[in-house]
């Protein structure tokens, strides 16, 4: 099925559950590749970076965020961006976290400082914008190598994950620059059922149904990309 817009992309993501987000499939899927070859391009209106919101995969990541609340998009795959579903979240959660919560795989050493700073942080509010973490985690120039290495990792173990965007606005009320990518924890964005279901997965369990369905989306996947797709 060649996709033709916004509502197409988001059926078949929910079926398939899970996607790279950037275009390249990295091996194991994308729902839409980068660029078309010039057949497929004859037959769909699907175009990078356009800004039409119902034609630019590009603008469909903010959309999935915005207007439903069963796809959450982040740094999800192979430190890439990427989408999973509501229906495949406690899998990934299971077989990424293993059963601990933050808290646990913080004492044993799977986390950095700089991460739990920046996770206690986002966990005390709502929704965290990013310019605004980076003012209260005091994060300078020098910083901004670590601060995206400490937020990759809190993204890919899913501890983390991206709910929108937002303006900045000056002290005097204005609106200016670029909006900011909006972050929560992804207890607030999924609710605490997907984390009920996801202990109740076996961590092995996780990974045999996941490689499961990559394999039905994509049976010419190699065993060591799906691994490290799975595990992170």
């Amino acid at each position: 099925m060649i996709v033709q817009n916004y509502d197409a992309f988001v059926q078949i993501l929910l079926e398939n559950g899970f996607s790279m987000g950037g275009g390249n499939d990295e091996g194991i899927y994308a729902v839409i590749p980068f660029s078309w070859n010039e057949e497929t391009l004859e037959e769909t209106p699907v175009k990078w970076h356009t800004g039409n919101p119902d034609t630019d995969p590009w603008e469909w990541r903010m959309r999935v965020l915005n207007e439903r609340d069963d796809i959450a998009y982040a740094k999800i795959y192979f430190k890439k961006s990427g989408y999973l579903t509501r229906e495949w979240a406690p899998y990934f959660i299971a077989a990424r976290q293993n059963g601990m919560t933050f808290e646990e795989a913080f004492l044993s050493g799977t986390i950095s400082q700089l991460a739990k700073k920046l996770y206690d942080i986002i966990a005390a509010h709502d929704r965290m914008p990013l310019h605004t973490l980076k003012t209260l985690a005091q994060i300078g120039k020098d910083d901004k190598t670590k601060f995206e290495n400490a937020m990759t990792e809190l993204q890919m173990k899913l501890y983390i994950t991206m709910c929108g965007r937002e303006q900045k606005v000056s002290l005097s009320g204005n609106e200016y620059g670029w909006s900011s990518t909006v972050f929560c924890t992804t207890e607030t964005f999924w609710g605490e059922g997907v984390f009920t279901h996801a202990g109740e997965i076996d961590r092995d369990e996780a990974i045999q149904a996941i490689t499961d369905q990559v394999l039905k989306i994509n049976p010419a996947a190699e065993s060591k990309k799906i691994a490290k797709f799975i595990k992170g």
